[in-house]
């Protein structure tokens, strides 16, 4: 019977074990208090937010693209389309984001991990974004130049106030200068490209393409948010796509390194192969159960003894002798 034989262990893959809810709930709990705080901390005074606000304003307009202006004299003069985009604003990015990771979790394993750091890189990219550049969205400028906060028109209808998304009495818990970049629309692009290339319903793909349509639209009638918001919040997704391969890998070395330093805590997850690179024959349970070599030799060493001294050979050295050379005699097929 054939011997195990050893794989090189750099040749060898060992796969990542598999992400556990229990870990990853703590993770984008951590990352998305991370996010409420950056928001907190990178507030900005009030009047460096104005100007960059009326930069990107005039900007727009010398390149004809403040298409906000007509979005929300829209939605301030049509209930029936407001109410509806303050509710989307307020609401879905609370809620699809999540449901796409929990999709993703449950039926595209081989996916969640990239996406979900892809996603957790753009966020805290984002979060340096605001405190950068604290911008004040176009609600907040001076009514004379023509924006009217729809949320603030229409909070009798929802749980929010006058302080953008934030339910009553805690808009000090906001920083409402975090505009650029528009994590809303990020987000959302985020959702619509993983609805898109890995949905298998039609309903799922199209979903994929409308959400993330919508929710700039929103962000624009509202008032929340500039149309070059919005690109920044797309452009930001697309850098934190392109990180989120050395993200993993820089993670991984880090891992391996915790494991190798703190092997009691590492337990079983750093070689998950119960042979450890071992390949076994057919009807052999554990590797290693014997080496023909080692064993045909340890048997003749007393043998050889006994002649070399005049005595007989002893039947414990004989019969294993013979029953290796009975084992090894017996046909391939007869094993």
């Amino acid at each position: 019977m054939e011997s195990f034989r050893m794989q090189p262990a750099s040749t060898a893959y060992v796969p990542r074990p598999r992400p556990r809810w229990w870990t990853e709930l703590p993770l984008l709990a951590v990352v998305y208090a991370a996010y409420l705080a950056g928001r907190l901390v990178a507030r900005g005074d009030v009047s460096t937010a104005v100007d960059h606000g009326l930069r990107i304003l005039h900007l727009e307009k010398t390149l004809h693209i403040n298409f906000e202006h007509p979005l929300n004299r829209l939605l301030t003069a049509h209930p029936s389309i407001g109410i509806p985009a303050d509710f989307v604003y307020a609401s879905l990015h609370y809620l699809v984001t999540p449901a796409v990771l929990i999709w993703l979790f449950r039926r595209r394993q081989a996916l969640y991990r990239k996406a979900r750091t892809w996603l957790m890189t753009s966020t805290l990219l984002g979060l340096i974004g605001f405190a950068l550049i604290p911008t004040c969205p176009p609600r907040l400028l001076h009514a004379s130049y023509g924006f009217v906060d729809t949320m603030a028109q229409y909070s009798s209808y929802g749980w929010w106030g006058t302080e953008a998304s934030a339910p009553r009495g805690m808009g000090g818990l906001t920083n409402q200068y975090a505009a650029m970049p528009s994590l809303h629309v990020g987000w959302a692009l985020w959702c619509g490209i993983l609805l898109w290339r890995h949905g298998r319903h039609p309903l799922l793909r199209a979903a994929g393409v409308v959400y993330p349509l919508v929710t700039t639209l929103v962000v624009m009638g509202t008032a929340n948010h500039y149309f070059l918001d919005a690109v920044a919040g797309a452009a930001l997704m697309g850098v934190g796509a392109l990180l989120a391969g050395p993200v993993m890998r820089i993670t991984d070395q880090v891992r391996d390194r915790l494991a190798d330093r703190f092997p009691r805590f590492a337990g079983a997850a750093k070689s998950p192969i119960v042979s450890a690179g071992c390949e076994t024959s057919a009807g052999e349970r554990i590797p290693g159960q014997r080496t023909t070599s080692a064993d045909s030799t340890d048997a003749a060493a007393p043998a050889e003894a006994d002649a070399s001294a005049g005595r007989a050979p002893r039947a414990d050295t004989v019969a294993p002798a013979r029953a290796g050379a009975t084992e090894d005699d017996t046909p391939a097929a007869a094993r």
